[in-house]
């Protein structure tokens, strides 16, 4: 499990991956990355997450981009000093990736501001053999 943290215009991130070896089919080239993501508003504005862009590599090289509304199907009003936590997955072809992208947060006085989710890493427990 790695925790990394980064703090983006009054919004601090934190990503936890787990690797499930569970879900996992290594022979069949499925590996799959359960992720939980933090997101604290350091502002003194509410602000409610419209949408999600990810950018997920695998150790091969592939990319897909992943856009929506929202987050796991909610588009939560974060307020300030508030945290709200949700969690996913990334099942990936390879026993290591990268996730980044951008957050699409609406502000109380309807302002739109795209907040970074750094880079963060996937990484089977077999890839560290």
């Amino acid at each position: 499990m790695s925790i990394q943290k980064h703090t983006t215009l009054s919004f601090d991130i934190k990503a936890q991956v787990t690797y499930s070896e569970a879900e996992s089919r290594p022979d069949s080239g499925l590996h799959f990355f359960i992720y939980q993501i933090s997101i604290t508003n350091k502002s003194n504005c509410p602000a409610q997450l419209m949408s999600r862009h990810w950018i997920i590599s695998d150790g091969t090289g592939k990319i897909e981009e992943v856009r929506g509304a929202g987050v796991g199907g909610l588009q939560p009003k974060i307020q300030p000093n508030q945290t709200f936590q949700y969690e996913s997955a990334a099942p990936l072809t390879s026993p290591t990736g990268t996730m980044k992208g951008t957050y699409q947060m609406l502000t109380e006085n309807g302002e739109l501001v795209d907040i970074e989710i750094p880079e963060f890493y996937l990484i089977s427990p077999l890839a560290l053999n």
